[in-house]
């Protein structure tokens, strides 16, 4: 039951997170940084593939959006990678904490690793500490979105999953008990 559900509830993750990718929406309130945590949760008990699931849906709304320059690409997927790697560091004690402080690192991770790409890649920011700075300070407002987002979609993905999960195991638990009572009737 369990196996099935997840399955079914990464479908639907999965669909969000390519067409929230490829509908208008603020830049970097998307939900690909909470699929690579989710993944890195979830699935990656069952597959380790599972922690390149962000990667194919970036590639393939990459194909419909654009690809640019291939070094600022590579650093934006392996940011992503990073929170996947987040997720399975913290699957055997996912709770509120670490799940938050894993959502919070992924987002400044992904802020510090593409934005030091953008500087160090483009010619956007001269090569110095300055320019570096420059570089992230310009970057403020994309830092708030990708927060807002991670944190929007974290929750949704996680509480969701985790509501409906924990209504299942209580439907089940109900009717074990119902069957247990029948048997106990029959007796």
């Amino acid at each position: 039951m369990s196996k099935r559900f997840l399955f079914g509830f990464l479908f639907f993750v999965l669909i969000a997170a390519i067409l929230v990718r490829l509908f208008p929406h603020a830049p970097n309130f998307t939900p690909v940084g909470a699929l690579a945590l989710f993944a890195g949760v979830y699935l990656a008990k069952k597959s380790r593939f599972a922690l390149l699931l962000p990667l194919g849906v970036m590639f393939l709304t990459d194909l419909f959006i654009g690809f640019y320059d291939f070094k600022l690409m590579a650093m934006v997927y392996l940011s992503f990678l990073f929170y996947a790697v987040f997720g399975l560091l913290i699957q055997k004690r996912k709770n509120l904490l670490s799940i938050a402080s894993a959502t919070l690192a992924g987002s400044f991770l992904f802020y510090l690793m593409t934005n030091f790409a953008v500087w160090a890649f483009s010619s956007f920011y001269p090569a110095t500490l300055q320019g570096l700075m420059f570089s992230y300070s310009m970057a403020l407002p994309f830092l708030k979105y990708t927060l807002l987002g991670d944190l929007f979609f974290v929750a949704v993905f996680f509480g969701a999953y985790e509501l409906v999960l924990a209504a299942l195991y209580k439907k089940q638990a109900l009717l074990n008990e119902i069957k247990e009572s029948l048997i106990s009737l029959r007796r």
